[in-house]
Formats: structure tokens, C-alpha cells, sequence
């Protein structure tokens, strides 16, 4: 068997360490981005961090990779600024998709996951002008917009325009139309130096422990990637631009007639 060549960005802790494991254990080869410990050390807050990423791994790639999970994230916390979140979030999710679409194109079944947040759908006051700022792609329009507020805010902005993107991205020629599969996944609370952070946080971290989750707790990172490789496989080969929710039943239970939302002409 031929062995699948995956990138996992944010690599090195957390969830995306967490993917790595699992993803080498099923007999992957993981290119692993992070600002350390990974093949590829590069901090995807800036352009040019970006640009290099994306050239270090197309140099280890060999022509082609397989799949690619955008894991690098921010969570909002006291004193961080929104624009961190935006940048990293948001332009270092789909700087980097659409910077190695080329690479996936050429894979075998190649499949890229995004990842979003439960925050998007469950988290009140969601500033859409910071969405609308973040699809639009002026990256210098839209750090100014996310410093119109804070990083609280900026969580779950990011997270909904990396979803949306996600979405309008996936059925269109370069994507579904070249063959590569591209999904989004939206976790809900999950234990790790992310959410210990949040906990620890002076404004937020009060609060953290008291989001409902019916499943009975938060999730391990085991939880959660399971659903990515499954999303990366071959069984998930009629998935495309799905947004799928895994967070313990928390967005079922407060928002129960939230999804599906019928269209309307």
C-alpha cells in the first residue's frame, strides 16, 4: 500500500498532535507545521510566515500530499488582540489551503479539513462585519476591523468565516472539481492547553466550565480526530463542503431547531 502524505498545521500540541499521532499510526507520513517541534517551523500569524510554510512543504512534499487539517489556532483571552486571531485563525487556514490545493490536486484521494468551532453557531454576538471583512481577503482591512474589538469576539468571527469559506470554496472547480474532497469541522469543548488557557483566563475562565454538554464532559483530542481521519478517508468520498459539528451535543441543546435551516426562495 501506498503510503498517504499528510500536513497537519499546528502540529505540535493539543488536537493537532493528537491527529499526527493517530494519522502515523494508520501509516501515514505527517508534514507537520508549528512555530516549533515540527518539519516545518513557521509562524502563520504573518504573510511571510505563510509563504514560507507553504514552500517548505511543497520542498518535503515530493509533487503531491494526500490530505491537509489546518489544526493552528488562537483562542481569545484577556489582553490578546483581535487581529492575532484573525490573522492566525483566518488567513492561516486559507492561506495555507489554497497555497497547497496545488499539492492536493495531485494526490491520491487527496481530502482537506478545516477547522471551525461550535463558537460559531452557540457563542451570542458574533460580529459579522468582521466575517464579511475576513472573506473578503483584504488582510490589512481586516486586522483593523478585528481591533474594533477584542479577541473574544474575534474567536468566533474567525472560525465562521474559515466555515464559510470552507463551504463556498468546496464545490467549485479548483476544489470538487479537481477531485479534492474539503470539509470543515466545528469542536465543541476539548481538553487542551487551548481550553486550560480559557480556563485560566481572568474574564472568560469562570465561565468555561459551565457551557452544557449532554455527552457528559469535555472531549479528549482522541475524540475529535477520529472524525478527521474519517474524513480523510476513502468511506467519506461523498462529503463535500460539509460543516459538521462534534462538540458533545451542546449546539443540539441550545440551538435544537438551529440546523437544518430550510431554503427559502
Amino acid at each position: 500500500m501506498t503510503t498517504r502524505t499528510t500536513v497537519i498545521t499546528g502540529s505540535a500540541s493539543g488536537m493537532g498532535a493528537a491527529n499526527r499521532r493517530r494519522l502515523e499510526a494508520e501509516g501515514h507520513r505527517v508534514i507537520g507545521v508549528d512555530v516549533h517541534d515540527a518539519e516545518v517551523v513557521a509562524d502563520l500569524s504573518t504573510a511571510d510566515g505563510r509563504r514560507d510554510a507553504i514552500a517548505a512543504v511543497t520542498e518535503l512534499a515530493g509533487g503531491s500530499i494526500d490530505g491537509l487539517v489546518t489544526w493552528a489556532g488562537l483562542a481569545g483571552l484577556t489582553g490578546r488582540p483581535g487581529r492575532l486571531l484573525a490573522a492566525v485563525n483566518y488567513f492561516g487556514t486559507v492561506e495555507l489551503m489554497e497555497g497547497l490545493r496545488p499539492l492536493l490536486a495531485a494526490g491520491d484521494q487527496p481530502a482537506a479539513v478545516a477547522i471551525s468551532s461550535n463558537s460559531t453557531t452557540i457563542q451570542p454576538g458574533v460580529p459579522m462585519d468582521l466575517v464579511d471583512a475576513l472573506l473578503a481577503g483584504d488582510e490589512e482591512a481586516a486586522l483593523a476591523e478585528a481591533d474594533l474589538g477584542d479577541s473574544f469576539a474575534a474567536y468566533p468571527a474567525s472560525k465562521l468565516a474559515v466555515a464559510r469559506w470552507c463551504r463556498r470554496a468546496a464545490v467549485t472547480d479548483e476544489w470538487a472539481g479537481a477531485g479534492i474532497r474539503l470539509n470543515a469541522i466545528a469542536p465543541g469543548a476539548v481538553e487542551t492547553p487551548l481550553l486550560a488557557a480559557s480556563r485560566a483566563d481572568e474574564t472568560v475562565g469562570s465561565f468555561i466550565d459551565q457551557l452544557p454538554i449532554p455527552a457528559g464532559g469535555p472531549a479528549s483530542p482522541e475524540d475529535i480526530v477520529g472524525v478527521v481521519s474519517f474524513l480523510l478517508g476513502p468511506d467519506a468520498r461523498f462529503l463535500v463542503g460539509s460543516f459538521v459539528v462534534v462538540d458533545g451535543g451542546s449546539d443540539a441543546l441550545i440551538r435544537p431547531d438551529g440546523m437544518p435551516v430550510p431554503f427559502v426562495l
